[in-house]
C-alpha cells in the first residue's frame, strides 16, 4: 500500500468519469469485487460547488425549539449515566425523564439565548454540502489498462 497517496496522483490515469458521485463509487466497488487492487485508485472531484440549501426563517420559537431538542438528547444521557454508575438506584427511569426534562429547558433557553446574541446576521435554517459537475476515477498508470478491462464488464 501507498503511504503517501498524493504523492501518486500524478501518476495515475483517467478510467472512467461520472456526473454522479455514486457511479464513481459503483465503478471502484465493482473493482474491488473483481479482486484489482483498489488501494491503486483515486475518486477526484472537479469543479467543486458549495450549495446552501434554505428550509425557513430562523426566529426564537425555531432556535429554542432546536436547542430543546439537542439539550433532551444531552440530559438523556447524563440521566442514563448517572442511573447507570450511581449506586443505590432502584430505578433510574425518574433520572432519565428528569435528565430529558432539565436538558430541554436548558436546551431552549441556550438556543433562544444563541439567537438574540447573534443580532439578526443568520435568521435563516439552512444545509450546506459541498458537490462537484465531475468524478474522475483514476488509476496508477501501471494497473490503468487492467481498469479499464475490468470497468469494460460493467458496462
Amino acid at each position: 500500500m501507498n503511504p503517501n497517496p498524493n504523492a501518486s496522483l500524478a501518476t495515475r490515469e483517467l478510467v472512467g468519469s461520472y456526473t454522479e458521485y455514486a457511479g464513481a463509487q459503483r465503478a471502484v466497488d465493482f473493482l474491488s469485487d473483481e479482486k484489482f487492487p483498489v488501494e491503486r485508485t483515486a475518486i477526484i472531484g472537479s469543479d467543486l460547488r458549495m450549495i446552501e440549501l434554505v428550509y425557513g426563517r430562523l426566529n426564537y420559537g425555531r432556535a429554542a425549539m432546536a436547542g430543546a431538542a439537542t439539550g433532551a438528547w444531552f440530559g438523556l444521557l447524563i440521566g442514563l449515566f448517572l442511573g447507570l454508575f450511581t449506586p443505590g438506584v432502584d430505578s433510574f427511569l425518574p433520572l432519565l425523564l428528569w435528565g430529558l426534562l432539565f436538558g430541554a429547558v436548558a436546551g431552549a433557553v441556550f438556543g433562544a439565548v444563541g439567537h438574540a446574541l447573534s443580532g439578526g446576521k443568520r435568521d435563516f435554517v439552512s444545509r450546506q454540502q459541498l458537490t462537484a459537475a465531475r468524478y474522475d476515477v483514476v488509476v496508477d498508470s501501471a494497473y490503468a489498462n487492467e481498469a479499464r478491462t475490468v470497468l469494460a464488464k460493467l458496462g
